[in-house]
């Protein structure tokens, strides 16, 4: 089985099991959102900047491993034209379910976004990709891959796991790893990802991240650093996720 088959499969599981980023919005906050009262995320706590997004009215977006009704309800509330691509059915179909539900269109596409994106050149004004990439080996044709289906002028934003987290044990208080973590090279840590539910998941350097994007054509704008929400690390201020907005000229 691929890893993406692999990971498809367990974050299917978690969302069964209640994973907080499979949660759907609730019909009074799509209503809120309407009124202007909102916030979406791209990394575990802080609510994207609203200039980064810009004026969503009317604009096509792209939500890239969004799925789970949390942002594209949202974007959709606020007046914007959205498709969705994630590879878990589970999060699918609550993009899906919350689409009936508040009576809006969403084009919903289950595909591997490792794979070459299913849309034309210059296709999006905005794509949007929260904290994901963790779950894939190679980042940078996606970079190469968004930068390909937005418009000229449109924005890429995006959140990264920065490696931390993998060092560490699961109290986060014992180096446990080297990085880079890759359990495709390492027998011990992929069958300890089996047993444990992890799925398949891989550290990414700010290099790989942030100078991948820049190699694909974009113009980084801006940033902020995040922490995991919970956790030692995150009671010692660790940053361990940055979000980046950046722009195809």
């Amino acid at each position: 089985m691929k890893y993406q088959d692999v990971n498809a499969r367990v974050i299917d599981g978690w969302c069964r099991d209640g994973w907080e980023w499979g949660i759907p919005i609730t019909h009074e906050a799509y209503v809120a959102a309407r009124a202007g009262e909102w916030g979406v995320y791209l990394t575990p706590t802080k609510f994207v900047p609203r200039q980064w997004l810009g004026d969503l009215k009317g604009k096509r977006i792209l939500g890239l491993a969004s799925g789970g009704g949390q942002q594209i309800p949202v974007f959709s509330a606020l007046g914007a034209r959205c498709t969705v691509l994630d590879y878990s059915q589970e999060q699918c179909e609550r993009e899906r379910m919350v689409a009936r539900r508040e009576g809006y269109d969403v084009e919903v596409i289950r595909a591997d976004m490792t794979e070459r994106l299913p849309f034309g050149d210059g296709t999006f004004g905005l794509v949007f990709h929260p904290v994901s990439n963790c779950y894939v080996e190679q980042v940078e044709p996606i970079f190469r891959e968004c930068f390909r289906v937005l418009k000229a002028g449109g924005r890429f934003l995006g959140g990264f796991d920065i490696g931390i987290n993998y060092v560490f044990d699961d109290d986060e208080t014992t180096l446990a790893h080297s990085l880079p973590y890759n359990p495709l090279r390492d027998r011990q840590a992929y069958e300890d990802s089996l047993k444990n539910n992890w799925g398949i998941q891989f550290s990414h350097t700010l290099e790989e991240q942030i100078g991948g994007q820049l190699r694909a054509g974009f113009r980084l704008v801006d940033l902020y650093e995040d922490t995991n929400g919970r956790g030692n690390l995150h009671d010692h201020n660790v940053p361990a996720f940055i979000a980046t907005y950046a722009v195809k000229e």
